[in-house]
């Protein structure tokens, strides 16, 4: 099975359909979205629609979809992104609420567990930045696998019982005696300097991970950023992968 990882869509329908432009030359057998679908970009309700027409695997909830949902206090989000919720739950309507509803926190799909951010409370959208952000979360795990998002930063951890490690690489082959986190980084919004898409390729039978990235069409994405109302600085950091 080949599978594609996508996380931290944000409303990027161009970013989004390049990534799936992409995968058409992959053979990819299933989707995994590790949440987020939504916030910061202009096309909310079409990112959603497009997820649902891939029947994904999973989509996990991430936090803006909980608030969206109101389910994480508005307070909690600076407030870039408190504009960016709230004009995003405007944008959407009952059928995409009930989607979004749909979407648990984590979830465990064979070797696999699926989550937003870190599996140590992961409602509280903990951020996994470095080895002792994963040494808390891999403690945590029971499945050979974790891919998470919310950094917007792509990466590999590798586990082997005592340290974690990150993987200087953007692929490796998976050992079946260490456990990996990995951060499938964001598909429309990437804050690791580099502007391009990020989303990662997993194939259980070669027991090869790879994270890719693919070019988009930024200059749609920010005019109709600009044109939407929402911040203008969520369509010029764009540009600038941050």
């Amino acid at each position: 099975m080949r599978c594609a990882v996508i996380s931290d869509i944000h409303g990027n329908l161009e970013a989004f359909r390049a990534v799936l432009d992409a995968l058409v030359s992959d053979s990819v057998d299933s989707y995994i979205c590790v949440g987020d679908v939504v916030g910061y970009g202009a096309d909310p309700r079409e990112c959603l629609k497009l997820l649902k027409s891939l029947n994904p695997v999973v989509a996990v909830a991430g936090n803006h979809e909980y608030g969206v949902l109101g389910i994480v206090s508005m307070s909690s989000f600076n407030d870039l992104t408190q504009e960016a919720v709230s004009w995003t739950k405007k944008a959407l309507d009952d059928s995409d609420i009930e989607y979004i509803k749909s979407f648990p926190i984590i979830y465990e799909y064979g070797n696999m567990t699926i989550v937003h951010s870190s599996i140590a409370s992961p409602e509280e959208f903990y951020y996994v930045f470095d080895a002792g952000d994963a040494y808390v979360a891999m403690t945590e795990m029971q499945t050979l696998l974790c891919f998470i998002g919310h950094t917007h930063i792509p990466g590999i951890f590798s586990y082997d019982g005592n340290k974690v490690d990150l993987i200087e690489s953007d692929e490796l082959r998976i050992d079946s005696d260490m456990k990996y986190l990995i951060n499938a980084g964001s598909v429309g919004q990437p804050r690791d300097g580099d502007p391009r898409a990020s989303y990662v390729i997993y194939d259980d039978e070669d027991a090869h991970i790879e994270i890719r990235r693919v070019k988009y069409d930024i200059k749609k994405a920010q005019e109709k950023i600009l044109s939407s109302g929402l911040p203008q600085r969520l369509a010029y950091r764009l540009s600038e992968g941050r």
